[in-house]
């Protein structure tokens, strides 16, 4: 059938979106997606993707089904001897999460309709759904509908649109929208998730029901629910305890205590495992004993690890779950541990501990935020893109969803300072200290730390190359001071002709002779989203002896 037209860089059409998923008495769900793309360029091929996700531990894989219709009336069938299951995480050793998928992109061609069904069934944690309406491609129908057992009560909440009310028939609720703009990238805005429409459903059984799973009504549920679940993995035993005193044995102040425990924490191998996921295993953390011993763990193990240490030496602390990745994407209107993919800590500190990152929390006090896992952050710091999230203090019945902190500019600036000298001949010599704080640090020690020196060396040769042409890097100093959230950047550096010479009477030459290593790239006339800035500070002075 005809869609509607679209200008010439979108790739594809959604022409059908749909999920339709069914709650038994007995705790099953049975879940069952359509999708229909059409595809419109030979960017568009992509699209031509099938994919469906599961649990190994809470049910059997989905049954997957596709389909590529030619404009000829031609059909290519895919069936099950077409899937593949890949993991869900790339860096998890083993995670239950997998992935079944039927890849038609090197079959789509322009104008093919590509489509596919899947059905799963397995058991669930909580009786908690979302939807996307939408990712970047204009849709032409997208819709979620809920069939729950009878007496059930079913709430919906809306995001990034008009709220949705849903069509009923019978126990079942379904929600819907139609004729969905594509949404274009654009330089600096806010995220997709904070653009596109979404939907989050809740289930809630009657009083007398025998259900599988909670239901959330409040933030102090979840977090009731979380801290069940992981507060006693954080119990003490010898080996711990004597680890905290041996490394908080030379700290002076509560903060360097905490710093101690905080840099035995980072370095704890990132590796992770999950299983049990069916039954809250995803949220739960391995013993602070069993991490110490074997000295990997993922991001709950790490700041569960932190947390025993801390007891050890008499500070008090809470994890955290917080989405990592994207500040806006958590909703505080929708109560779900659905919402977190991360895992970080809580320190309660004293009046004397001063830090950009505390909090102040009406019944817990002051609180430190710190990432373990992190390798670049120190404690006084908070990566960037976690910064002014919602995150759940997970503290029993008295947790709650807490803004995280914002640090400000000065906090995460950088400073530059050029000596340079200019031959007759425009030939310049110079040399550049940078020093940098906050983020900035840790964005710097991330790059410096992600490859070689020789690596390290080619970058920096490449960024000085923009702004004088040819330069030669004769020295480069790199010095982190991490422990103080600091990362200082030393290069001496020399190009022929940076000045030019005009009739052997004038020499003309650039002050700023490096790039900022950060842009705005406004490239349209117009937006459609605001401009988002990041919380950077700088500063640069350049000092030139001419000939």
């Amino acid at each position: 059938s005809a869609t509607p037209s679209y200008e010439k860089n979108v790739p594809a059409v959604v022409l059908w979106d749909e999920a339709r998923v069914i709650v038994s008495d007995e705790g099953k769900i049975k879940r069952v997606n359509y999708y229909a793309v059409r595809i419109l360029t030979r960017a568009g091929s992509t699209a031509a993707i099938a994919h469906e996700s599961y649990q190994t531990d809470a049910g059997k894989q989905p049954d997957l089904k596709a389909w590529l219709l030619r404009p000829s009336g031609k059909v290519i069938k895919y069936d099950k001897h077409d899937a593949v299951n890949v993991a869900a995480a790339d860096n998890d050793v083993y995670n239950q999460v997998m992935i079944r998928k039927i890849s038609a992109r090197n079959d789509a061609e322009v104008g093919d309709v590509f489509g596919y069904e899947a059905t799963t069934e397995e058991t669930t944690v909580f009786t908690q759904f979302d939807w996307d309406f939408q990712e970047r491609y204009p849709v032409v129908l997208s819709r979620f509908s809920v069939t729950s057992p009878d007496k059930w009560t079913i709430k919906s909440i809306t995001f990034n649109h008009d709220a949705l009310t849903p069509t009923t028939s019978g126990t079942t609720q379904t929600w819907e929208l139609r004729n969905l703009s594509p949404i274009e990238p654009c330089p600096n805005s806010p995220p997709l998730t904070s653009v596109a429409p979404r939907l989050a459903v809740n289930l809630f059984p009657p009083s007398n029901a025998k259900t599988y799973g909670p239901s959330f009504q409040s933030w102090a549920e979840v977090s009731a629910w979380t801290y069940q679940l992981t507060d006693s993995q954080a119990n003490l035993d010898d080996v711990v305890a004597t680890k905290a005193k041996e490394l908080a044995s030379s700290a002076k102040t509560e903060f360097e205590r905490i710093q101690a425990i905080a840099r035995f924490a980072q370095n704890v191998r990132y590796i992770s495992i999950q299983t049990g996921l069916s039954r809250g295993g995803g949220y739960r953390p391995h013993l602070a004993s069993e991490v110490l011993a074997k000295n990997y763990g993922d991001c709950k193990d790490k700041a569960n690890l932190m947390r025993a240490l801390l007891k050890a030496i008499g500070v008090e602390s809470y994890l955290v779950t917080i989405y990592s990745g994207d500040a806006t994407y958590v909703r505080a209107e929708w109560p779900s541990p659905h919402q977190f993919n991360h895992c970080i800590i809580a320190i309660k500190v004293s009046d004397q501990t001063l830090a950009p990152t505390i909090v102040t929390h009406a019944k817990l006090g002051r609180l430190l935020i710190f990432d373990a896992t992190d390798d670049d952050t120190p404690v006084g710091g908070l990566p960037e893109h976690e910064q002014g999230s919602l995150a759940l203090v997970v503290a029993g019945d008295a947790g709650e969803l807490i803004r995280m902190p914002i640090t400000p500019p000065e906090a995460n600036g950088l400073d530059r300072q050029i000596q340079a000298t200019l031959a007759a001949d425009g030939t310049i010599t110079a040399s550049i200290h940078e020093s940098f704080l906050g983020t900035s640090a840790a964005d710097s020690r991330g790059e410096f730390r992600s490859g070689s020196r020789l690596d390290f060396l080619k970058i920096i040769e490449g960024w000085i190359s923009r702004g004088a042409t040819a330069a030669k890097v004769s020295n480069l100093e790199p010095k982190d001071g991490k422990a103080e959230g600091r990362f200082d950047l030393s290069v001496d550096f020399s190009a022929p002709g940076y000045g030019q010479l005009m009739q052997n009477r004038l020499l003309v030459f650039k002050p700023a002779i490096v790039a900022r290593r950060e842009a705005l790239m406004f490239t349209e006339p117009k937006r459609k989203f605001p401009v988002v800035l990041s919380s950077h500070a700088f500063t640069e002075t350049v000092r030139m002896k001419l000939p």
